[in-house]
């Protein structure tokens, strides 16, 4: 009783200190034996959109196989169960869900809308075509289902569309030739005809730079996307509001990217689409070391930050958009990619990308592969999805400047607090050996003795106001310790749906806010402190 007592007070005098003396220069450890977050709540380092969680949905079909494992069954764009309760609330929770319509055989795939003169005919395994497969087709009746489905969602829907068509073998081994937009244009009109609402069409799959099994110089391509842009004016010129025209959808290449960015400003192109797999292939037995590797999850920053250069560089509207990420390539690894562990990898993009200015984030896949927010066949969540969706409600817009002066083992984001006071504070702790005792602090906000004078008593312990000094905190944690597990807990307790396919409430523990955050080994938490000054989020 003594010492807690003792570790209380001592907790309080470090809070006491920060919160009347000022800035952050203070060292917990010399109090606490804690360390310190330090987040800079003057002004925001960067922006991300309202709806910056984003996940995928692809087109491949049942007998796309990776390494002898078929992975995607029946959960892909033509076959996928919309009528499924768990599927619907799933993507209902977020209010809204940016989804991503595409993926590799969106260059392969032909809209039934009877311009193409051509059969529609199912995707068939073919080992000699481009990406293993023969043309599909979307039959429009499928469209139309599909869109009832993201209606009573509230989905907010990207649609990549074909960019191979037209196109022609050149000398240097890429293709060339405008782009033949007939049955992509006929398939916007019809779309617009319908009344569906898309939030934007982008062009192509992974052709940028050296492209994956095909590439197209970034010349042509900047052509192709003030086309695309010009028909999205035309047919959208009696709507209030246009869709966005989102490219290329392909691996981060410095000298292609800048090209297209230069010859579509300042405003042909509205976001600029890149995707990430920077773990290798799915079946690499070195996953799990790589994901809980600080120095390889930094490795990420210089993609994210070399592309915020060029954009602020040439002077252009465009944004950037992480527009596909699965982590690992060729359908993820299962067991690593939806599991547990995952979630260091996925949390820490979402933080790492939202500090360079990345407005949306959109995940591979919300179901199909082994890499999906969701099991490809019962479509019960796996722990990404609650990641993602404690992250969607608790994380604002608005970014902070945030350090941590402990072990790399910790990583640290912070963002104004999402539709609340004060911040939130997400913390992954990628040691499994140690528990951190993490005491919060601000850089350099409290120095106004006008600040001073008026939080001086009303907000210390036992003087009336002390629900002002509690915060909320959502520890997640593997089932049994297992970082391989596909169950999460939230503060102690297994989330999962119900029997009416009911996705589980989030709640968190109050917590005293004068004591640290107290982060276990291989754990994430995510703690709003609505007390926490910040005037960038006013």
């Amino acid at each position: 009783m003594a010492a807690g007592l003792l570790f209380k007070m001592v907790g309080f005098c470090v809070w006491a200190l920060f919160w009347l003396g000022g800035t952050a220069t203070v060292s917990t450890t010399a109090f606490a034996g804690g360390d310190a977050v330090v987040v800079d709540a003057r002004s925001a380092v960067a922006e991300t959109d309202d709806d910056f969680v984003c996940a995928t949905l692809d087109w491949w079909p049942p007998d796309k196989c990776d390494y002898g494992t078929c992975s995607w069954g029946h959960a892909t764009l033509l076959t996928m169960n919309l009528s499924n309760k768990i599927l619907l609330n799933a993507v209902k929770a977020f209010s809204p869900l940016k989804l991503r319509l595409g993926g590799s055989l969106q260059d392969m795939l032909i809209y039934d809308t009877g311009d193409s003169h051509q059969p529609c005919t199912p995707f068939v395994k073919n080992t000699s075509a481009i990406f293993g497969f023969s043309q599909g087709c979307l039959p429009l009746d499928r469209w139309d289902e599909l869109n009832a489905f993201f209606q009573k969602s509230g989905a907010k829907i990207i649609f990549g569309l074909n960019a191979l068509n037209g196109r022609v073998p050149m000398p240097d081994g890429s293709l060339g030739g405008p782009w033949n937009y007939t049955n992509a244009a006929s398939f916007i009109r019809y779309t617009v005809n319908k009344g569906y609402d898309i939030h934007g069409w982008e062009l192509g799959n992974e052709l940028s730079g050296s492209g994956v099994g095909a590439r197209i110089d970034a010349d042509q391509y900047a052509a192709d996307v003030i086309t695309l842009k010009h028909i999205i004016d035309s047919t959208y010129q009696s709507n209030p509001t246009k869709p966005l025209v989102l490219a290329p959808g392909g691996f981060f290449d410095a000298a292609w990217f800048t090209e297209l960015v230069s010859k579509t400003k300042p405003s042909q192109m509205d976001v600029i689409t890149h995707h990430i797999y920077n773990l290798g292939p799915g079946v690499d037995d070195h996953l799990i070391e790589k994901i809980l590797n600080p120095s390889y999850l930094d490795g990420e920053a210089s993609t994210f930050s070399n592309l915020q250069g060029i954009l602020k560089f040439a002077g252009t509207s465009t944004v950037a958009w992480v527009g596909e990420a699965g982590g690992a390539y060729n359908s993820g690894h299962h067991l690593v990619t939806d599991a547990f562990v995952f979630s260091f990898w996925y949390l820490d993009q979402l933080g790492m990308s939202s500090k360079y200015d990345t407005k949306s984030y959109c995940r591979q896949t919300l179901v199909g592969g082994n890499y999906g927010l969701l099991n490809t066949t019962t479509f019960e969540p796996n722990p990404d999805y609650y990641s993602a969706l404690l992250w969607h409600r608790l994380m604002g817009t608005k970014v902070l400047s945030t350090t941590f002066n402990g072990t790399n083992k910790i990583r640290a984001y912070a963002h104004c607090a999402r539709n609340s006071e004060g911040i939130t504070l997400l913390l992954i702790n990628l040691s499994g050996n140690d528990t951190n005792h993490i005491y919060v602090t601000s850089e350099g906000a409290q120095t106004q003795s006008a600040r001073k004078e008026s939080r001086r008593f009303g907000h210390i312990p036992g003087l009336g106001e002390a629900a002002d000094l509690t915060r909320e905190e959502y520890h997640l944690t593997p089932k049994d310790g297992n970082l391989q597990s596909q169950q999460v807990l939230l503060n102690g307790n297994v989330l999962a749906t119900d029997a009416n396919g009911d996705i589980p409430k989030l709640e968190p523990v109050q917590v005293e806010g004068t004591q640290p955050i107290t982060v276990g080994p291989y754990s994430i938490v995510f703690a709003h402190i609505p007390s926490f000054y910040a005037p960038a989020c006013r």
